[in-house]
């Protein structure tokens, strides 16, 4: 019986960070084997226009910039694979990744699964989301909204944040929050507050995203938790902004991850973890910035840290 294949480096994930790691060590010749989960080419695949990724002075279409990067990877070398991580185990070299019947063997892995939006679930939203007026990312969409109503619902920092960058563009942002004052740090939460251009709805949860025929949001059906009365916001765009649950669960129990589930880089690095060889890069690191550019420079921390590991032992 023959051995098994031992790759040389396995990424997991094809977002951003992801495909711009399969990129860096395809051209270093390692020849990366990259498995793809339940959304090739992650997040901005379902974002119609991306207006602030550098070099594209008119914009570039979400999937387009994906296809691009992945079409980028393949031409220096890159294998993909159709392939979900279910396991792993990482307690001694190669490590293993265990796909369904399959079971993986590399010497260095990048994780880069990114981190999915928490939804809220209410009708319409699916329906509605990408291009079509509900969106999870403010800094990524807002300035499609300039002279429009909109609405942000949640009551953390996030929310705060994601309604006070949306008062630079739209006429009024309703923060909708189900309690009477919001779970934001104090002094996010007097920002967003005290903006004149930002109106709360407390007391108050999402019933329904309300769309016209043509696919686009003409508004938010809201219901006060005290009254039962039901209200709908004329507003064209919907900002969810209740958290993101980092895609971290199969690697849980072999690397560290902070109470959201998000990885936790070993000490002085962003992108290495206590196990030698692997590294995380993207979304499931990075709760802070999670833009595009930031995980394809972690995408490019991650391959070069992987490439000089593999040179110091004998890869």
């Amino acid at each position: 019986m023959s051995n098994p294949t031992v790759e040389n480096v396995v990424i997991i994930g094809t977002g951003c960070a992801g495909l711009t790691a399969a990129v860096y060590t395809a051209r270093a010749n390692l020849n990366p084997l990259v498995l793809e989960g339940p959304l090739p080419g992650g997040q901005l695949t379902t974002t119609s226009e991306v207006e602030n990724f550098p070099g594209f002075p008119e914009g570039v279409d979400g999937f387009q910039l994906m296809d691009g990067l992945r079409k980028q990877a393949a031409k220096f070398g890159t294998r993909f694979e159709q392939a979900q991580v279910q396991a792993v185990d990482f307690s001694a070299l190669p490590r293993k990744l265990m796909c369904g019947d399959r079971t993986v063997l590399a010497r260095t892995v990048i994780i880069a699964t990114g981190a999915s939006p928490r939804m809220t679930g209410i009708p319409g939203e699916r329906e509605l989301y990408g291009g079509k007026g509900v969106t999870t990312c403010a800094t990524c969409d807002g300035a499609f909204y300039r002279k429009m109503e909109v609405a942000v619902i949640g009551g953390g920092d996030s929310a705060a944040e994601e309604a006070l960058f949306l008062t630079r563009f739209a006429s009024k942002v309703y923060l909708v929050h189900r309690r009477d004052s919001l779970r934001a740090s104090k002094i996010m939460a007097e920002r967003a507050t005290s903006h004149p251009k930002v109106q709360m709805v407390w007391d108050s949860v999402p019933v329904e995203v309300e769309g016209v025929p043509q696919g686009a949001v003409s508004g938010l059906r809201v219901r006060n938790v005290k009254s039962g009365a039901e209200t709908v916001l004329p507003v064209k765009g919907v900002f969810v902004a209740i958290g993101h649950v980092p895609n971290s669960a199969p690697f849980a129990s072999a690397l560290d991850v902070d109470e959201n589930g998000y990885f936790v880089p070993a000490k002085g690095s962003q992108v290495r973890t206590k196990v030698p060889g692997v590294y995380v890069a993207g979304d499931c690191a990075d709760h802070v910035y999670r833009q595009a550019i930031t995980a394809a420079g972690m995408g490019c921390q991650a391959a070069i840290d992987a490439e000089r590991w593999l040179a110091e032992h004998g890869g």
